[in-house]
């Protein structure tokens, strides 16, 4: 826990260059290695995620319509989840070795047309300024702006994300694409552009099996579980720092924890553990609940529930949409 400057037990000063309090937890900040049981729980969820598509697409495609609904659904919510498995490869937090987590990152990112090397680059830079004017998160929703319905129902269907995908791709076809936040080493842009190339060729593929007499399996498969995946990615993601103080550098002050239930907990792979995430990023998302107690006693924004959180953000939206002129 790192105070600001000013603020009681501000005196002592960390080996960063930071203030220290005085009274902090023990556990939260502490790093830990992926093990091979880490690793086995990892790929357990992965089978899981298999298993909820086969599922999801075999209902999606039955012709009963309540079932299709379900399986649009599922595949829908899955997709979503997969975007959150690939966030535990970004911080190469799933596997003993490095290498397979881009492997799985990019497979887990092309539902959602999420590039893995791409949101890597910028997450990790959300990281490092999380509480700066530097911050700039991946999936783009402003926390630091007032809440309101209309900010809401914009980040909520967001489709318009799907035309920068577009423009992604089409520049990195055209040998244009940059990276605009920073130098970036010429590796990881080759990285980028070959992973936007593939997601490309997704689009192509499903484009042209439309064109073949297939567009009714890659409508129920795809096209559909997307529609509905982006505004479930929307409410996962939309916890993490909205209404906390985004003035600070303080982890314990500007991101925000919800308990949760073990639902809520797999679904969202630990991201309702957040405080405790940005603490140490590397530790396996796994192994985050065993530091919750800590965070429960320091934290400023902890939640019991996520619909604790969704009333919280439902009043203060209204509170700021009856405020405006």
């Amino acid at each position: 826990m790192y105070c600001e400057a000013g603020e009681p037990g501000s005196s002592e000063r960390a080996g960063d260059g930071r203030h220290r309090c005085p009274h902090e937890p023990e556990l939260l900040y502490q790093r830990a290695r992926v093990s091979a049981s880490d690793e086995r729980v990892f790929c357990g969820k992965l089978l899981v995620v298999a298993v909820l598509v086969l599922l999801g697409g075999f209902a999606a495609l039955s012709g009963n319509w309540p079932a299709m609904v379900a399986g649009f659904v599922v595949l829908g919510a899955v997709y979503t989840h997969a975007v959150e498995l690939q966030h535990q490869c970004l911080h190469h937090s799933a596997f003993t070795a490095a290498r397979p987590h881009r492997i799985a990152g990019i497979v887990l990112g092309i539902p959602l047309l999420v590039s893995y090397s791409h949101y890597r680059v910028r997450h990790l830079q959300h990281h490092k300024f999380l509480g700066t004017p530097q911050d700039s998160e991946f999936f783009g929703f402003d926390t630091r702006r007032p809440l309101t319905f209309r900010m809401l129902l914009r980040g909520l269907f967001d489709y318009g994300r799907l035309l920068v995908i577009l423009r992604e791709i089409v520049r990195s076809y055209r040998g244009t694409w940059t990276y605009d936040l920073g130098p970036l080493v010429d590796r990881r842009g080759r990285q980028i552009i070959s992973e936007y190339h593939l997601l490309g060729a997704f689009i192509g593929t499903a484009a042209a099996l439309s064109a073949v007499g297939f567009g009714e399996y890659v409508l129920k498969l795809w096209v559909i579980p997307l529609a509905i995946g982006i505004p479930l990615h929307f409410l996962v993601e939309l916890p993490e720092h909205i209404l906390c103080d985004t003035e600070t550098t303080n982890v314990l002050r500007n991101t925000r924890t919800i308990k949760g239930s073990w639902f809520t907990t797999w679904f969202t792979n630990g991201n309702n553990l957040h405080v405790e995430h940005h603490a140490a990023m590397s530790v396996p998302i796994n192994r985050l609940r065993e530091r919750h107690a800590e965070v429960a006693r320091f934290g400023e924004h902890v939640e019991r529930t996520y619909l604790g959180f969704f009333h919280r953000v439902l009043s203060e939206a209204r509170r700021n949409t009856k405020a405006r002129p």
